[in-house]
């Protein structure tokens, strides 16, 4: 399948649709160290790492038997031509469509067990067109925290995601083409750990973890799969602050990132920065919720 796909890169030069902002870069041709599968496999961790389940919440996310509801708005940092640029750089795809992803979001936790408060939490976003694309979120996470004294907590958690989206991801390849529906799924799932520091009703938190990736993308205009031989496996962490308004309106942000994939790295390939290739992610994520 992927010799159909290298062969195309060869004879499309004068077919690729290229945004006019990318035109001078296109023109310059790729640099020395591309690599098309490693072009297409960033894409694909790229927009799976843009949805993951962060905690963005305290490692004691509730007083025990408490909970919330509320919504999770996460930013989609837009990609710049040289992400953006395919097929030997004769074409980009239009992946800018969206510069959030939306969802609703519960969580409630347990009865106390000592020190120690079990959890759960869920979130969900229904099938939503946007900008000519209709996104499917479905995520989980199960966790438990510890309060030490009155000011610090200790926490561990498991999360998952289901990704889907349908729509026209990534563009015509002539001008004059139709537009076809592609479609992209991504499975993210993983653990991390969080420190917080309770100071009154707001708890500044850290947290540090390891978050597995995996993709499929179909396009619609070849009917081809583009298999990601990359899929991300590596760190991920988040800095933040979860706060209490007036004992009901829940409040967190935070600062999340993904830091480098490491998983089948291509030993053909030489760069300094070998784990970025194959997924890099900084996004700011803010939740807004009623405490039940």
């Amino acid at each position: 399948m992927w010799v159909f796909v290298t062969m195309w890169t060869l004879l499309s030069s004068a077919f690729g649709q290229v945004d006019p902002r990318c035109l001078d870069l296109a023109n310059a041709g790729p640099p020395a160290d591309y690599d098309e599968q490693v072009q297409q496999d960033f894409l694909q961790n790229y927009y799976a790492l843009a949805s993951t389940f962060s905690a963005n919440h305290g490692p004691v996310p509730h007083e025990a038997g408490r909970g919330s509801v509320g919504i999770d708005v996460g930013g989609v940092p837009p990609l710049g031509c040289r992400r953006r640029l395919v097929l030997n750089y004769t074409k980009t795809e239009n992946t800018n469509r969206s510069p959030i992803m939306p969802r609703f979001r519960f969580s409630l936790a347990g009865p106390a067990i000592g020190q120690m408060v079990p959890y759960i939490g869920a979130a969900f976003l229904p099938p939503a067109r946007i900008a000519s694309q209709t996104t499917t979120l479905i995520s989980f996470e199960a966790g438990v925290g510890f309060q030490f004294g009155e000011r610090l907590q200790f926490g561990a958690r498991f999360h998952a995601t289901s990704h889907r989206t349908v729509g026209e991801i990534s563009g015509p390849r002539r001008e004059n083409d139709g537009a076809f529906d592609d479609l992209f799924t991504a499975n993210t799932l993983g653990g991390d750990l969080s420190l917080g520091f309770r100071l009154d009703a707001a708890v500044p938190y850290l947290s540090l973890g390891v978050t597995d990736a995996s993709t499929t993308y179909y396009v619609g205009d070849d009917n081809i799969a583009v298999n990601n031989f990359h899929p991300y496996f590596g760190l991920v962490g988040s800095a933040g602050i979860d706060t209490l308004i007036a004992s009901r309106i829940r409040v967190g942000g935070e600062l999340y990132g993904a830091f480098g994939g490491f998983s089948r790295p291509d030993p053909t390939v030489e760069s300094v920065d070998q784990a970025a290739r194959y997924g890099r992610l900084v996004t700011a994520r803010v939740r807004v919720g009623y405490e039940l």
